[in-house]
């Protein structure tokens, strides 16, 4: 296949790659999302009006989050409107969910969003990658509110997870992969659904790109390359 064919296909691939699914049964539980699992779903019944989701990049907590804010019927709260000068009159009485809160640069905003959830009788999610005594947070009384607030964790995947995973975006991608190379792929690449999400990606549009199945070789060549991009 010529070069400008060959990108040709590759841009079709990419033009046409199912988007994420986020879908409940589309969350795959393991024992290292388990209890995070537990405790989001277990909502309304949530011992505290605010519930902390803390999980690393590409460990399944917007897929979660987005579970949880359809069942609950959540606006969502994007990080740099969580200000202490912004109206947030128009989210009393309404669940919240607030991702990536890490990245909230106002740090009264998001105690006002707090009282403001805490006085409605509201729920609000509260997602981060790290714990809030990380986020270099100088106002004492919205630390002591996070502290005190629910928190479930999201484990880096295990390698059950990370295989189930990779069966699954085949599946979407209806690619037939031998089940020794699923386990092959699943010990070598990071522990992130979003290494996982990478790969499969990449082989498919180099095994549309080749005209060939998906073989080890490939699979480890690709691997090798997106260690090396990272």
């Amino acid at each position: 296949m010529s070069d400008k064919k060959s990108e040709a296909v590759r841009q079709l691939a990419f033009e046409f790659a199912p988007q994420p699914r986020f879908g409940e049964e589309d969350f795959l539980v393991s024992p290292s999302n388990a209890g995070a699992f537990a405790l989001v779903t277990s909502w309304p019944d949530w011992p505290d009006p605010a519930l902390l989701l803390i999980a690393p990049a590409g460990g399944g907590k917007s897929h979660l989050a987005t579970i949880w804010a359809r069942r609950a019927q959540a606006v969502i709260a994007p990080p740099h409107q969580v200000r202490a000068d912004a109206s947030l009159g128009a989210l009393y009485g309404r669940n919240i969910l607030l991702e990536d809160a890490d990245e909230v640069g106002d740090a009264r905003g998001l105690f006002h969003l707090f009282n403001l959830v805490q006085e409605s009788g509201a729920s609000l999610l509260i997602t981060a990658s790290a714990p809030p005594e990380t986020w270099g947070l100088k106002l004492p009384d919205l630390l002591s509110r996070l502290r005190r607030a629910a928190r479930a964790t999201i484990e880096p995947p295990d390698d059950e997870l990370v295989r189930a995973v990779l069966v699954k975006l085949f599946a979407d991608r209806q690619l037939a992969v031998e089940e020794s190379l699923v386990d092959y792929m699943a010990l070598r690449i990071g522990r992130s659904l979003d290494d996982a999400r990478a790969l499969v990606r990449a082989l498919d549009e180099e095994a549309l790109a080749r005209g060939r199945k998906i073989t080890r070789p490939m699979a480890a060549d690709m691997i090798e390359r997106l260690a090396r991009s990272d």
